[in-house]
This record gives C-alpha cells, sequence and structure tokens, in this order.
C-alpha cells in the first residue's frame, strides 16, 4: 500500500499542469452545465483524480521484493510494449503506461449504449474536448443502470458493459491499472497499444472509427511485438495472430447481421412487425454463429451466440469492430509497414470528411500505385536489386 507521503511526492510531479486541468474542467462543467449531467462531471473527474493520485512509476514497483513473479513479467512487458509503441511504431507515448495505479473495485467502470429499438444509430452525449460520444461511461454500476432504466423506459434499446480501461487522450499520463494485469500477456499488449493509440489520433464525432481503428493498431501491433519478442511461430505470435484472426471474423459476421437489421429497419412496415422480425434476424444469428463457431469453444467472440441480443449489443460490437478489413488492406499494400499505415491513415483523415470514407479513398489510392508499380515492374526489361 502506497503512504500518503509516497502519493504526494508521485503527484507533485504533474501537479501543475494536470490539477489545474482537472479544475478547469469542474469548472466549465458548472458553467455550461447545469442539474445530474453536471454532478456527473464532476463525479467522473473525481475518480480520474484518485486514479491519478495513486500513480506509482512501474520502474519502483519492479523494486519491491514482494512483488509476485507473474506480475513482475507483466509489468516489464508493459515498459516494453511502451518502448516498442515509441520506437517501432511512432505512437504518440508521453508519459502514458510508465506509471501503476490501484484501483480499489472489481471493476474499472461501466459503459452504457442506448439505441432505438428500429435504428441501429445510437444516442450520442456530447462532452468537452471530444465532442459527441455513442456511449457514456460511469464509475458506479448503480448509476450505470439506472440510466438505463430511463432510456429503457423511453424505449430504448440498452446494453451496459464493464470497462478495462480508458484513455483521456494524452491529457494525462494514464497509468497501467492494477486489474490489468490479471490478463494474458497478449491481451494486455493489445489494451496498451490499443490506448497509446488513442493518444496518437482520435476524430472528433466518430466513434466506430476511433475505436474500431484502435482495435486494428492494438491488434497488429502485438502480432508484430511478439514476434519480434519471443520469434515468428512461438506460442505468443501465434496466439496474436489467432486473436486478430477472430477479431476480423467476427467482423465481418457482424456486419451483415447489421445488414440484415438496416434492410429491415428501412422498409414500410408498422412498427410491430418490425419488431417482431428483428428477433428473427437476431435467432437466427445467434444460431448461424454458434454452427460457425462449434469447432472452436474458446473463440473470443463465442459469448454472442448466448447473450440476449438486442439493437445496442450489435451496436456495440460495430463501435469497436466496423470495417476492420479496410484498415487491413491498406497494411496490406503498405508493406504490412504499420507505422507508415497509422501515418498514411492519420493524413487521410484531416480534411473533417467521414474517416471511413477518407480510409477508402486512400485504400483505393494505394492499390492503384500497387498494380501500376506492378505492372511496370513486370513490363521492364531487367531489375536491379537495391537493397
Amino acid at each position: 500500500m502506497v503512504s500518503r507521503r509516497k502519493e504526494y511526492l508521485i503527484v507533485r510531479s504533474f501537479t501543475s499542469s494536470n490539477v489545474r486541468l482537472l479544475f478547469a474542467i469542474f469548472l466549465l462543467s458548472i458553467f455550461f452545465l447545469s442539474g445530474c449531467f453536471s454532478l456527473y462531471i464532476l463525479q467522473a473527474a473525481y475518480e480520474e483524480g484518485k486514479i491519478l493520485w495513486r500513480r506509482e512509476p512501474i520502474e519502483t514497483v519492479l523494486q519491491k521484493p514482494d512483488l509476485d513473479p507473474e506480475s513482475r513479467e507483466k509489468l516489464k512487458l508493459v515498459l516494453e510494449v511502451r518502448d516498442y509503441a515509441r520506437d517501432q511504431l511512432k505512437l504518440r507515448v508521453k508519459g502514458s503506461y510508465a506509471s501503476y495505479s490501484f484501483v480499489d473495485r472489481p471493476n474499472l467502470s461501466y459503459v452504457l449504449m442506448a439505441v432505438p429499438k428500429t435504428d441501429l444509430r445510437p444516442y450520442t452525449w456530447w462532452f468537452l474536448f471530444v465532442g459527441r460520444v455513442p456511449y457514456k461511461g460511469f464509475f458506479s454500476e448503480e448509476d450505470a443502470l439506472a440510466e438505463a432504466k430511463s432510456f429503457d423506459e423511453e424505449g430504448y434499446d440498452t446494453y451496459v458493459r464493464t470497462s478495462p480501461a480508458f484513455s483521456t487522450l494524452g491529457w494525462f499520463d494514464d497509468p497501467l491499472l492494477a486489474h490489468l494485469l490479471k490478463y494474458d500477456q497478449v491481451t494486455l499488449a493489445e489494451v496498451i497499444f490499443h490506448e497509446l493509440f488513442h493518444n496518437t489520433l482520435y476524430v472528433g464525432g466518430a466513434g466506430d472509427f476511433n475505436e474500431s481503428l484502435a482495435n486494428f493498431v492494438g491488434s497488429r501491433a502485438a502480432i508484430l511485438f511478439f514476434r519480434d519478442r519471443y520469434g515468428e511461430g512461438s506460442a505468443e505470435h501465434l496466439r496474436a495472430v489467432q486473436a486478430w484472426e477472430e477479431q476480423l471474423e467476427f467482423s465481418r459476421f457482424i456486419g451483415g447481421v447489421a445488414g440484415s437489421l438496416r434492410e429491415l429497419y428501412a422498409k414500410d412496415l408498422p412498427e410491430e412487425e418490425k419488431l417482431r422480425l428483428r428477433e428473427e434476424i437476431f435467432s437466427r444469428s445467434q444460431s448461424e454463429w454458434s454452427q460457425q463457431t462449434s469447432d472452436r469453444p474458446r473463440h473470443r467472440f463465442g459469448a454472442f451466440s448466448r447473450m440476449k441480443v438486442n439493437n445496442a449489443v450489435v451496436a456495440h460490437y460495430l463501435l469497436y469492430l466496423k470495417s476492420l478489413e479496410l484498415f487491413e488492406s491498406v497494411y496490406q499494400v503498405e508493406g504490412k509497414d504499420l507505422a507508415r499505415s497509422v501515418e498514411a491513415i492519420k493524413e487521410s483523415v484531416q480534411g473533417g470528411r467521414d474517416p471511413f470514407e477518407s480510409v477508402r479513398e486512400l485504400a483505393k489510392k494505394l492499390q492503384a500505385r500497387s498494380s501500376d508499380v506492378s505492372d511496370r515492374f513486370l513490363k521492364a526489361p531487367y531489375s536491379v536489386d537495391v537493397g
């Protein structure tokens, strides 16, 4: 347990800048907002302040003689992931994940999504600095369920889930939270890469783009990291490859389910009929997924065939798994160079248009250029290997 004196010493290094920012958030929330939402912002800032206050450098934690071997290995892994993200992938790491923070509850936070019953477009909330987002986080399960109930009463589908981590988008030096150490090495690395990417690129008002792209980067980065750390074909490398393949597979599947639902909701039918027919789509999709994964009981998304599905559940999956093959296509055409792929995607979304459309245009341009280079190479009378 960190003493109050040590907490004070740890926190001194960031009080001058970060506490000023927290104070500014307090004032802005009071000035611009009112009632319950203002209280929500203050509560969230208070909980974030506690997390920051409890930070302790990972290097210091590693010096503790009573640290168990598994935690020691994972903490070392986190520092290596940071270095890899900064040096090899050119992500904006800053001070994130160089420290460790104890969280005194079983789950870090709870995330609510609310979606109309005959539409897959989620309800959005507006927040300072980040704009509109299709989810709302809570540090209390009771608060999350209470707000979900209010949306249920208004006729929305809702879904509340736990969240293992979150990013402050570089506003603070996010610490490694204690409960993340329960994950296996591959999942832990994916989470860290994912959250570090949020520091690197965040498109305001495009939650599905931000989360899906971060999932792509987190998964691809983990594959490269474990290949370089343990060797190609190592157990860790193969697990990272399998995890990404399962994400791609389910991304395609849930995209098809969403397509069927959108087609239904666009029809000129009474709402009662749409609600009846959507239940058929939900049931059929779960049965199909169960059959598709029957020989892989530990599939990362196996739970889909057993859970209670509604529009909010589907929208949740779309938020994190939308068009993953699009990002993969850029990566493949860019010669499987993740840093170059990330830079190309960053440049493509600067114009303020729909980011998915911008990346689609980028992918088409890269593929056309690649085909042109291949054609010219095949027509050349000879080639020179320049190393």
